[in-house]
């Protein structure tokens, strides 16, 4: 499908190249966290923050602003770049990350951060928490949706597919779950772990509308999030990604599920995403 805004693909791509390049010099700044998770799910979160969701950096309680859970919590480094550039808080704030008494430590906190609307680290509770938003919603007759980011490695928990069987049972069409699905986790491949095929299949037999893309191509994400605002039942993302994405030697690698560069390697990251950006411009 053809993008009608050309323009904007163009800044989000390069908005997602800066992204890209903070949490990078985040983690590796902090000597500590999450770079390929992290990198994997940077044109999810660019798109949502600087294209879709209804957002006042102002009033970060707004009532009727729409909500995000990263429910993969280790990859707070992009949702705090993401939120740092929207004017959440000043960017200066990245180069704290981990530190003692930091606004960002190594998982969300919705008591520290501007912008999180929900603490998250122990995997496969975030649909859950989006589930109460979404229904909250209803009831109240507030006008809002609730994106929730999930890890693939993540679907491996019972209480993700709890929260899948009520989103349907209570059609909850405010609710949408986005997928990061770069089939790797801590201590391998998904299906050296615990396969989660048929993943299209599964969300559709729960009751959900599936969109199935790539999750790097930001004008296919633009277009299925504007789809997803049209249906009458809670929506599953399925976003294909490399995990690693921007940086060549990180790329397919789950060794970069959570470690920090060194100095040359940061060099050289740093390096490919200034060509990357050339590309782009």
């Amino acid at each position: 499908m053809a993008c009608q805004h050309r323009g904007k693909v163009k800044d989000l791509k390069l908005m997602a190249n800066q992204i890209r390049r903070d949490v990078v010099e985040m983690i590796y700044r902090a000597n500590a966290g999450h770079p390929g998770g992290s990198l994997s799910c940077v044109d999810l979160v660019t798109a949502l923050y600087f294209a879709v969701m209804r957002l006042d950096p102002k009033r970060p309680d707004w009532p009727d602003r729409d909500r995000f859970i990263m429910s993969k919590g280790h990859g707070c480094p992009t949702w705090y770049a993401a939120l740092a550039h929207r004017g959440f808080f000043p960017r200066e704030e990245l180069w704290t990350l981990r530190q003692h008494e930091s606004i960002l430590q190594g998982h969300p906190d919705m008591n520290k951060t501007p912008g999180v609307d929900m603490t998250s680290g122990s995997l496969g509770h975030g649909l859950s928490a989006g589930l109460g938003m979404a229904i909250g919603a209803k009831l109240n007759g507030q006008d809002f949706n609730v994106y929730v980011l999930l890890g693939d490695g993540e679907l491996q928990e019972g209480l993700v597919w709890e929260a899948a069987m009520a989103a349907a049972q209570f059609r909850l069409d405010n609710l949408v779950a986005i997928i990061d699905y770069n089939g790797l986790q801590l201590d391998g491949t998904l299906g050296e772990v615990v396969g989660v095929e048929p993943l299209v299949d599964k969300w559709r037999s729960f009751g959900w509308t599936v969109f199935e893309i790539d999750g790097h191509d930001m004008e296919e994400i633009l277009s299925i999030c504007e789809r997803a605002r049209k249906t009458s039942t809670p929506v599953a993302i399925i976003a294909h990604t490399v995990k690693g994405k921007g940086v060549s030697y990180m790329e397919h690698q789950v060794g970069w599920h959570g470690a920090a560069p060194n100095e040359a390697q940061f060099e050289q990251a740093m390096a490919e995403l200034d060509e990357e950006r050339g590309l782009i411009s």
